[in-house]
């Protein structure tokens, strides 16, 4: 077999961008991850990262306190046309702060100093998480496409926040399935994620605004004593 063919079987180099701009953190986020065996791109500053962000990594880690432009308003952007897995990384360990990284539309949220072990493993839960699967979720009339992020109800489009399209997601992949407030917790905001204890009663209560408001065929159903079910 010739050297080509050899280069095209071996699988491709899954990519991580590194949106950091202290130098000492960029380099040894570099050393590491290619020592893994990721592809790692580094950006310094965060009005060059949204473009980089666009052009397909499979995972971006992200600072919050960036010269230009802040990660807060990276995310912001690059979720409104990718759903690109996003850890945030940065010094502000606040609850508050986290549930603002949160909402803005970052997978999760990793707080300096960190272990570059624990941060190993959370890149492998979200490239997981990842893994091919449809593109297009449906129940009834309901459609929600997880490349461009558009959602549809009967031909009406619904506009999320981040964490309702996540939560949606997540419905829409076990429709019938009943999942308790903790399950749904643990999958949509991460099983270490400190809020308020209503949260996904809050958040179910947006959905239902927006999905099922109009329509005699209510999806979203409470399942009294154990949590919830997208009803098909």
């Amino acid at each position: 077999m010739d050297a080509a063919a050899v280069a095209a079987t071996k699988p491709s180099k899954q990519k991580i961008l590194v949106i950091e701009d202290d130098t000492n953190i960029a380099r040894v986020l570099q050393l590491e991850l290619e020592h893994e065996g990721f592809a790692v791109e580094v950006c310094g500053d965060g009005a060059s990262a949204i473009e980089r962000a666009l052009k397909g990594p499979d995972l971006i880690i992200l600072d919050v306190l960036l010269p230009r432009i802040d990660g807060l308003e990276v995310c912001r952007r690059v979720r409104k046309h990718s759903s690109v897995p996003i850890i945030m990384l940065t010094a502000k360990d606040a609850v508050p702060d986290r549930i603002t990284g949160l909402d803005t539309g970052a997978n999760d949220y990793l707080t300096k100093p960190f272990s570059i072990d624990e941060l190993l493993a959370r890149i492998r839960v979200q490239l997981r998480e990842r893994e091919p699967g449809p593109t297009v979720l449906a129940a009834k009339d309901l459609t929600l496409n997880r490349d461009t992020r558009e959602v549809t109800r009967g031909g009406r489009a619904i506009v999320l926040t981040a964490k309702e399209f996540s939560l949606l997601e997540f419905l829409l992949m076990y429709p019938n399935k009943v999942h308790s407030r903790d399950e749904i917790f643990n999958s949509v905001w991460g099983s270490d994620f400190l809020g308020e204890s209503n949260l996904i009663d809050v958040y179910i209560r947006y959905l239902r605004n927006k999905v099922d408001v109009g329509s005699d065929d209510k999806l979203i159903q409470t399942v009294r004593g154990v949590g919830y079910s997208l009803r098909i």
